[in-house]
């Protein structure tokens, strides 16, 4: 067998075609293996954080980290002059605007779990990057504002959920701020969001007269403080049962009369809960707390580790087109790629493929069979991320996820295994609704341009699309906002300024059947996918209805 090189060109990542080989001996025996990956597998608890804009989404991110240890203080997604930014938003454009824009992935340990955090993009211009993240997570965490309640966006995600049979769990947040009566939240989730609804802990007041919450379980109260920190360190809270909370002084007769009217309704007409309910996607359990203050977090990030499930099986599709079940602990190794991140690090202005390991042990440089271009690849110089701070990784096990540098080999879906045979399921490309042509204002960077334009249609930021002759390209995304990004994205990190001339569609479909037969309606183009399928673009929902009724013999899909 070759001595494989650690470092070196794209090309010494990959072996000589038509021959598989052998993973690396593992020294120890198949029933210690299986035992050792078991229980890291029931240790590990990966999820995604999901919501509307500015619910809360990427400040409790900020606070999960603090209260495990990985940073000593909380940054704030709108600090103040001189104070610090978040860990979880590394772009520029992204500290600018006080948004997230791209996923981001971290893992941390927190009392004996290994937590793998999924942070999403909350604006709905960057949902095909959430989509695409949530195939990643075994459970989600949806976060609501107290004041605004269920939001579009949050509908969308928890479909996506939903559809993927992801348990989620909710989080109510911003109770220390005036919002809406938390039994009015309550109903609106179960009623927005068709699901049961079950209450873990409850409000103690709300706004300025928010006291703390009580556990329904034990009827304990956690009383609430506001501290010097502002939320950038932890919070000692105080602990006592709810029968003497009346005796502390905290809480007005009104008050406590209006927990415990609330505490017996719940009794009587809320939602039971069991964990095997909330797995099978039944019901979500509901969780009150303030995360700009950091109040609540640490008893909810302790529920959270007991009730999200640990990685299970996931479904692949065989060469013959049958499905397969890969268990983590069962199959060798196996991964998928569900993200790619170009120039995280500008000064090496590299690609990142972020893998997420969905069964056996992977171990440091193992060679694995790339399953798309059917040939042997060594997985290089992995790494673990917060931001842009990167650590080796020697081993990972399901569930994990990884950062492999890309040597321009991976794509977004890509399966490697060490066994080969099957795919993992394709994740889901929705229909773009604004399209334009894009054009360097300097002709003679035209090189970097076509280069920096490539890298961000392979992250998924941008779409490309071209003539069905070949003869113009175009530029296609699902919201507004990525436009934005890749135009900020060419100037700072290929020094590339660009102008964007809008096309006037705003709506699409791919397109099965002969394209020459197809009949078009007048404010309509066809054009060719990067995977050369057809794709029709409409100038409104009317022009793409009547095109259904002009062509019963063609097929106009939305999802590709």
């Amino acid at each position: 067998m070759p001595i494989l090189p650690i470092h070196g060109t794209p090309e010494d990542h990959l072996l000589p075609p038509g021959i598989w080989y052998a993973a690396p001996p593992i020294m120890t025996t198949e029933t210690t293996l299986s035992t050792e990956l078991a229980a890291a597998t029931g240790r590990r608890r990966t999820f995604a954080i999901i919501s509307h804009p500015d619910a809360g989404k990427t400040t409790l991110t900020e606070k999960l980290l603090l209260y495990s240890g990985l940073i000593r203080t909380a940054g704030m997604v709108r600090g103040r002059k001189g104070g610090k930014a978040t860990a979880s938003d590394w772009m520029g454009m992204e500290q600018e605007r006080g948004i997230s824009i791209t996923a981001s992935a971290m893992q941390f340990p927190y009392k004996g779990a290994v937590i793998n955090l999924l942070d999403t993009p909350g604006h709905q211009d960057f949902s095909e990057d959430t989509y695409r993240t949530l195939t990643a997570a075994d459970s989600a965490i949806m976060v609501i504002d107290a004041a605004k309640g269920v939001e579009t966006q949050t509908r969308k995600l928890f479909a996506v959920c939903r559809m993927r049979r992801i348990p989620v769990l909710t989080l109510i947040n911003k109770m220390d701020l005036p919002g809406r009566p938390p039994l009015d939240l309550m109903t609106e989730v179960e009623q927005a969001l068709n699901i049961h609804a079950s209450a873990v802990n409850w409000p103690i007041g709300s706004g300025s007269d928010f006291v703390g919450i009580v556990t329904r379980a034990d009827s304990l109260v956690q009383l609430f403080s506001k501290t010097m920190h502002g939320g950038a360190a932890k919070v000692e809270t105080a602990v006592l049962p709810l029968s003497e909370l009346n005796a502390s002084g905290r809480v007005s007769e009104e008050t406590m009369a209006h927990v415990r009217h609330d505490l017996e309704l719940l009794e009587i007409a809320g939602n039971p809960f069991t964990r095997e309910q909330f797995l099978q996607g039944e019901v979500t359990p509901v969780f009150f707390a303030s995360a700009l203050t950091n109040f609540g977090i640490e008893s909810f990030l302790d529920a959270f580790v007991n009730l999200a499930p640990s990685p299970g099986a996931r479904l692949a599709d065989r060469e013959d087109g049958s499905e397969v079940s890969v268990n983590p602990i069962e199959m060798p190794f196996s991964a998928y790629v569900f993200k790619l991140q170009a120039n995280m690090n500008p000064k090496h202005r590299d690609s990142t493929a972020f893998l997420r390991v969905c069964s056996g042990r992977f171990e440091r440089d193992l060679v694995v069979k790339h399953h798309r271009l059917g040939r042997d690849i060594r997985l290089a110089r992995p790494h673990s991320l917060v931001a842009q701070e990167r650590s080796t990784v020697e081993e990972a096990y399901p569930g994990d996820i990884i950062g492999i540098i890309n040597p321009g080999v991976f794509a977004i879906g890509d399966t490697v295994s060490l066994t080969g045979g099957f795919n993992f399921k394709p994740l889901p490309q929705f229909q773009p609704e604004i399209f334009a042509r894009l054009r360097p204002t300097d002709v003679g960077k035209r090189k970097a341009f076509d280069k920096g334009l490539s890298q961000m249609a392979q992250e998924g930021t941008v779409q490309i699309m071209r003539s069905l002759h070949d003869q113009e390209t175009l530029i296609a995304a699902v919201g507004r906002l990525q436009f934005d990004v890749l135009q900020y994205r060419l100037r700072h990190e290929y020094r590339v300024d660009t102008i964007v001339d809008a096309l006037p569609f705003t709506c699409s479909a791919w397109l099965e059947g002969d394209p020459s037969t197809f009949k078009s309606p007048s404010a309509s183009m066809i054009v060719k996918d990067h995977r050369d399928r057809i794709v029709v673009l409409f100038g409104d929902q009317l022009m793409k209805t009547i095109a259904r009724d002009r062509n019963p013999d063609h097929v106009l899909r939305d999802m590709g």
